[in-house]
This record gives structure tokens, sequence and C-alpha cells, in this order.
């Protein structure tokens, strides 16, 4: 595989940005992790604590932490997992309000910085923040896009290979759509060691319409249960970053369902939400086709409607 860069940053060091930057430093997704946060005693704190196990890490990979901005410079991927905290009595879309007013001081800083690199957006709600931070940015679509439904993917394979007692590798489903509750499993493509669901419905008795729409609330309640018990979800889309940003940075053409700008992919455009992408070192490629049924095709525009409606409150 070809490496594009060596240089990782990642903005916000809260518990998603510090396990991002942790993933990425022991599968040595780069050689120079830069973590950054307005916080000074804790970015750096941070930085030394992972530094501090550098003897265990993959060769020559370092890592530091500042609150100056320049510790990003001549990024190769920029992650931003900086985001406003929400507040007891606020809403998803009083939290969506501050974290995009944060954006448009955060982002032209971070672009003057590394105006070259890829941009993966990760802070919530990604669809909307990716959609505002595309426009404040003016970044080329390709070159910055959202972290989107690749962790809820992975939480519906997982569950899917609970039900089923497969291997996890062995289960290919997307969720498309919002990274939230409007978002959308895929089941009519979905295989199983590339037998199709409703095949292997019909083989096993397993993954009924019941045991699918049980599965699906799972994956949307997921984060909400792991949030309830421990305040924050942080690993998993610390893995599941680190995934994409291994995709760029190895330029491997690698199709995952991040949330980019849609040209009338089935007739929706004019939002970023996520479907099956194709991932390499310039950034978010096509938009594959893949077909879909009547039901997904509505629950897909439902989504749409949702984020741009969301978007459209906040003047992007």
């Amino acid at each position: 595989m070809k490496m594009r860069g060596t240089k990782l940053s990642v903005v916000g060091a809260g518990a998603v940005g510090t396990s991002l930057a942790y993933a990425a430093l022991i599968n040595g997704a780069a050689t120079h992790v830069a973590l950054q946060d307005i916080n000074a005693t804790k970015v750096r704190a941070e930085a030394l604590d992972m530094a501090h196990g550098s003897q265990f890490l993959p060769p020559h990979v370092t890592v530091e932490g500042s609150d100056d901005v320049a510790v990003t410079a001549k990024s190769d991927v920029v992650v931003v997992a900086a985001g406003a905290k929400q507040q007891p009595g606020e809403t998803r879309m009083d939290l969506a309000a501050k974290t995009v007013e944060m954006m448009k001081t955060l982002i032209p800083p971070l672009v003057e910085q590394s105006p070259d690199a890829v941009f993966i957006m990760v802070t919530n709600p990604v669809d909307v923040t990716t959609q505002a931070a595309l426009k404040i940015s003016g970044l080329p679509a390709h070159q910055l896009f959202g972290s989107g439904t690749v962790l809820d993917s992975s939480r519906l394979r997982w569950l899917v290979a609970q039900e089923c007692g497969v291997a996890v590798s062995n289960v290919h489903a997307y969720i498309a759509g919002e990274h939230g509750d409007t978002e959308t499993p895929l089941w009519s493509t979905a295989t199983i060691g590339g037998v199709p669901l409703k095949k292997w419905e019909q083989q096993t008795g397993q993954l009924s319409p019941e045991a699918r729409d049980r599965i699906a609330d799972q994956v949307v309640r997921a984060a909400y249960e792991v949030i309830d018990g421990k305040g924050a979800t942080n690993y998993a889309i610390g893995l599941a970053g680190t995934r994409i940003i291994q995709a760029v940075l190895r330029d491997e053409h690698t199709v995952l369902p991040v949330s980019a700008q849609l040209d009338d992919w089935h007739g929706i455009s004019e939002v970023c939400m996520s479907v099956p992408r194709v991932v390499d070192g310039r950034g978010v490629g096509r938009a594959l086709a893949l077909p879909v049924n009547e039901h997904e095709l509505q629950s897909l525009k439902d989504s749409a409607e949702h984020i741009r409606e969301a978007a459209r409150r906040l003047g992007f």
C-alpha cells in the first residue's frame, strides 16, 4: 500500500480525541501524532502519558500535545473531535448550535496550518457539523468529511454476528443516513459469508423481520446505553476513526459509510450524510450506487431531510 503521509493531528483532548489519538498510535496509523486542545495543561498531560509508553509503540512513532494550533501544521490528516458539551436540559439542537458556532473559529486556523490535509469531522451531531465545516472551510468536497456511520455499522455487524453465531468479519452490512436516531440499516444488501440475509433467514430461521427490527433499535440505542453507564462513548469511536485515518494515509480505496456531501445519490442531494463511499489518499471519493428497496430509500430521504432542516436552522 502507498503511504500518503505520516502526520496526524487530533483536535480536542476529551474522551473521544484522546481515545482516537491513542488508538492511532498503537496501530501505527501515523508516525507523528499531534494532539491540540485549548486546555494547555490537560493536552500536554495526555500527550505525555501516551509518550511514556513509547517503548511499546511501533518504531519511530512520536506524540506531542499543545494548546497552540501551530502544532497541527503540515498535517496529512486532521481529525476534529472538539465540541461543545451538552448541559442538563439542553436539546440536541442547542448542542448543535453551540458546536457549529465553535467551528466558525476552530476550522479556519486549522485549514491555514494544513491546507492540503484531509479533514475528518468526528464532533456530534456529525452530519450537521460536517455540512457546516465544509462551507466554513471552503475546502473541496472530497477533502472534508465526517466519520458518519462507520461506528454504527460496526455495532450492527457485531450484533448480527452475536445473533447468528458467526465471526464479525463475515458479516457485511451498512448503516446509512444520519449518525443518530433516523439512521437506516441497509438490510436488502447485507450478507453473511456471501449469503444474502433473506436466504440466510430461509436457511437458518435466524434474522426474522422482528429480530432485524430489534437489532436496528439496539444500534440506535447503543450510544445512549454507554453514555448512561460511563458518561461518554470513546473506545469504539477511537477505533472507528483510526480505521478511517488508515484508509486515507495508506491510500486504500476502502469502502466505508462516511458522511459527505451527496450529489443525486438515489435522488438525494445537497446534504452531508452517510452512504458507502470509497475512501483513499485524496479523502472521500465516489458514493456507491448500491441498490436499496423502497422502504430503505424512503427512510434515507426522511433522514436527509432531518439533517437538512437542522443545518438550515443554523444557517447552513
